[in-house]
């Protein structure tokens, strides 16, 4: 648990930062926060979680780590697309959502609905 805790805070916080200060588009920047947080969670949970994994060859898990992973890098980038204008259009029309900025707040929520849909 904590180690996916910890990949969704590598996720969110690369995808906000690659947003924000370079101005990438989200689909691009979730798509690298999400190789970021694989790689995270691989390696936490292979000297974390799973010690006794490291007696197998780092190159053959890491693959199948990763193949796993895309199924749901194919299944994210399309809400990634899709729902973070639809979003943005919602929270700019709605004052009582506006705590922070609604470019912030259809991003993160687009983000949020992408990770739980793929960790179903």
């Amino acid at each position: 648990m904590a180690v996916g805790a910890f990949g969704s805070v590598v996720d969110f916080g690369i995808a906000n930062l690659l947003t924000h200060f370079l101005g990438m588009a989200l689909v691009l920047a979730g798509t690298i926060s999400l190789a970021c947080a694989i790689v995270s969670n691989f390696l936490w949970n292979r000297y974390w979680t799973y010690p006794d994994s490291r007696s197998r060859p780092l190159g053959h898990q890491l693959g199948m780590f990763t193949m796993v992973n895309l199924a749901g890098v194919g299944i994210r980038i399309p809400i990634l697309h899709y729902f973070e204008p639809i979003l943005l259009d919602y929270f700019r029309r709605s004052p009582l959502l506006q705590m922070w900025s609604p470019e912030f707040s259809a991003r993160n929520v687009t983000l949020a609905i992408a990770v739980a849909i793929v960790m179903l």
